[in-house]
């Protein structure tokens, strides 16, 4: 009988925020930081497009529990429009599609930015993640079948030009929420104003409560690797439960919710029914719901082992 192959490494559990460069998957990331932290389990929390860098997120051990929740918060991009070119991609990778001399100016510019901010329909790029009927949108478009994808709810929170290096580029920087896509934004602006355009480079400079300015670059990340150094950068869990407010428990409290039973809490500003997380000495035990001076749980956090 085949019982599986347990999984090797250590039970770390935290985040370390890495400053992703040009030319690797997230999924890449992910597996050197793995592999770097000789954790038994990692994960991301928002994918970056291949020739995109900055802020990734890796959840390590008990911390990939909390990953929905840097997932659900706001991010912020800087990137680089080009006039004049739409591509089958929506940036720099993709093929030359259609084509303009059109140019627009600053003030052209600002002004149709405002359509792009508030609650907004966006249609994903062709070559996205998306699932179409089980597969992958940018499976079928690179096997030549024409994509059609439905416009996605999604807010923006900010939308400004910070730069014009030229008459063929433009700088932006978005705060944006769950499941955008810049190069959509640079697609759409393009066709709004009547020129065309695509994402020439594209940064995403924070991420909930994390910033690139405290993002390791990937090869100091693997010079450090399996050495107490880099343990030393690795966040605690409860960063990535920022978003929730805390309740706290007691020791037999926390023995309960651990076990998955509601147990007592402590709570004066939630309500009946909201989410929260419960912490005993600062650690996180336990997310759920809050009802009657209970904790009813939805996510156990396993204790490090002492």
């Amino acid at each position: 009988m085949n019982m599986g192959r347990a999984r090797k490494g250590r039970d770390i559990s935290g985040w370390l925020v890495v400053d992703k460069p040009a030319g690797l998957t997230s999924t890449a990331v992910v597996n050197k930081v793995r592999w770097a932290m000789n954790a038994k389990k990692a994960g991301h929390a928002g994918t970056l497009d291949p020739d995109a860098t900055g802020v990734l997120a890796i959840a390590l051990g008990e911390a990939t529990k909390t990953v929905p929740y840097i997932t659900d918060a706001l991010k912020a991009y800087t990137f680089t429009v080009r006039f004049g070119q739409a591509t089958n991609t929506d940036d720099a990778e993709g093929e030359v599609i259609s084509q303009s001399d059109t140019r627009p100016e600053d003030e052209a510019i600002k002004a149709a930015l405002g359509a792009f901010v508030g609650d907004i329909q966006q249609v994903p790029p062709k070559f996205s993640a998306v699932k179409i009927d089980g597969q992958r949108a940018y499976k079928l478009a690179r096997d030549g079948e024409d994509v059609e994808l439905a416009a996605r709810a999604l807010w923006v929170e900010e939308l400004i030009m910070t730069d014009r290096p030229d008459v063929d580029h433009v700088t932006l920087e978005m705060t944006c929420g769950k499941g955008g896509y810049v190069r959509s934004i640079a697609r759409d602006l393009g066709e709004a104003l009547g020129c065309f355009g695509h994402v020439r480079e594209l940064r995403r400079i924070w991420s909930g409560p994390f910033d690139v300015e405290n993002g390791l670059a990937l090869d100091k990340i693997e010079a450090m690797a399996k050495t107490p150094e880099l343990d030393a950068f690795v966040q605690p869990l409860e960063i990535g439960l920022q978003e929730l407010p805390e309740v706290r428990t007691t020791a037999e409290g926390a023995a309960k919710l651990r076990n998955g039973n509601p147990g007592m809490v402590f709570a004066s500003d939630v309500e009946y029914g909201d989410e929260c997380w419960a912490s005993l000495d600062g650690v996180a035990v336990a997310v759920g719901r809050f009802k009657s001076g209970e904790l009813h749980p939805s996510r156990v956090f396993v204790p490090a082992a002492s």
